[in-house]
């Protein structure tokens, strides 16, 4: 585990991460200190405690909001690909369909030619 000291709102706090994760830390650590500070310029030196609990509520209203939208989306998502299957399915009994309908045909005609060349044998 590393350590690394981040700066949010003009103090310093030392956070343990996993090796790797210090440039990912730092960068949540800058996002949240601008955040803070929107929140400081907007309402006001409140208390460095209510602006971090304001600021976390911001961004968990902003976490519920984009994870009710994945939700919809993977739900769009789901009803594309059932209407994809069902497409696929209609299309493949089409096809089958088809097929038997085109089997049929050549057969109806190879009756015919096999007439005509029977035809043509008692001439």
């Amino acid at each position: 585990m590393r350590q690394l000291s981040v700066t949010i709102n003009d103090r310093d706090y030392m956070i343990a991460c996993e090796d790797g994760q210090e440039e990912h830390l730092g960068a949540l650590a800058a996002q949240l200190d601008g955040r803070v500070r929107d929140l400081a310029g907007s309402i006001g030196q409140v208390g460095h405690a209510r602006l971090l609990v304001i600021a976390g509520l911001l961004v968990s209203d902003e976490l519920s909001d984009a994870q009710l939208e994945i939700a919809r989306l993977k739900q769009r998502v789901d009803a594309l690909e059932a209407e994809g299957a069902r497409t696929a399915e209609a299309g493949a009994d089409a096809t089958d369909s088809a097929r038997a309908e085109g089997a049929a045909a050549i057969d109806r005609a190879t009756e015919r030619l096999d007439a005509i060349a029977a035809r043509l044998q008692d001439s």
